[in-house]
């Protein structure tokens, strides 16, 4: 009978978690934007962008590039971590930390790309300015100016079909 009553107890028990546990993610709130967060393309193949979009419109991320060397022989890759960042509707800035000399500004856009479904490659582009900042052995800032569209990585690469190679 004990036995009996423990099992009946702890199915009540795991029930109602499980019940809650379902409720609080249904109703946990969506932040606006969130929908955005993720990788996407830099300037060069092997370079990208992470953003994280936060509350009350805070925008978290890094830019993973290879470093600019006129000698190929010491490639470094670099990681500019966001000093600020901001979402407002689909408008995104953000500016980076400044390392070895150098830091980036994005003002611009996010808008639907050509993916097909959310999580496809280019599901987002980020379209605008982006401007790279650099600092020589005398301290002049110059900056180089472009006009961008960074896209979105896919989700789950792992979920995608594989070539097969004969």
């Amino acid at each position: 009978m004990r036995i009996h009553l423990f099992t009946v107890l702890s199915f009540m028990l795991v029930t109602t978690l499980m019940s809650s546990a379902q409720e609080s993610k249904a109703s946990a709130p969506v932040l606006p934007g969130s929908q955005y967060s993720g990788m996407y393309s830099f300037l060069r193949d092997g370079e990208y962008l992470q953003i994280t979009v936060e509350e009350k419109g805070h925008v978290s991320g890094f830019i993973s590039r290879y470093e600019d060397l006129d000698s190929h022989r010491d490639i470094k890759f670099l990681t500019h971590f966001f000093k600020q960042g901001q979402i407002e509707g689909s408008k995104l800035s953000f500016t980076t930390e400044t390392v070895h000399g150098e830091w980036f500004e994005f003002q611009g856009t996010i808008e639907r790309g050509e993916g097909k479904q959310a999580g496809d490659e280019a599901f987002y582009v980020l379209k605008g300015k982006l401007v790279h900042y650099s600092t020589d052995a005398e301290k002049k800032v110059t900056s180089r100016s472009r006009e961008v569209a960074l896209k979105s990585f896919p989700h789950d690469l792992t979920s995608r079909p594989t070539e097969k190679k004969d």
